[in-house]
């Protein structure tokens, strides 16, 4: 399956993470926020959701300091949109953890849907994402 370029077809970046003329790419970052705020793991944080590549990137504050002893933000979790070439709509998601030792993207689920992908994440059963 192929990341899904409708997003960028004839759009351009706001700097905010948006792209202007794109309602439904900003409603799926509106979806992710809201559905962050269900997890049951490191709830007291506050995580962010930011623009990377074709998809979001969830960021966190690294309160346990498990991944890094200084602490500060890391990475938690990168949902990407997946298109069939001849459709105008979103195929299914891909869900990723960040290994932070190998420092890179590891793919978790293909899911059918965004809200599939963000069950896995928010429910995070076997710790992948909330570390």
């Amino acid at each position: 399956m192929a990341p899904n370029a409708r997003h960028h077809a004839n759009a351009t970046g706001d700097g905010t993470g948006h792209l202007v003329g794109s309602h439904v790419f900003v409603l799926d970052r509106v979806r992710i926020e809201v559905a962050l705020e269900a997890r049951s793991r490191y709830k007291y944080v506050q995580p962010r959701v930011l623009r990377e590549g074709l998809g979001w990137k969830v960021v966190s504050p690294n309160c346990s300091r498990n991944v890094h002893p200084e602490g500060g933000e890391i990475a938690i979790a990168w949902l990407v949109p997946t298109q069939v070439p001849s459709a105008s709509v979103p195929s299914g998601w891909l869900l990723h953890a960040r290994d932070h030792g190998q420092d890179c993207w590891v793919l978790k689920l293909r899911a059918s849907s965004l809200a599939e992908a963000l069950d896995r994440l928010v429910a995070d059963p076997q710790r992948e994402f909330w570390q």
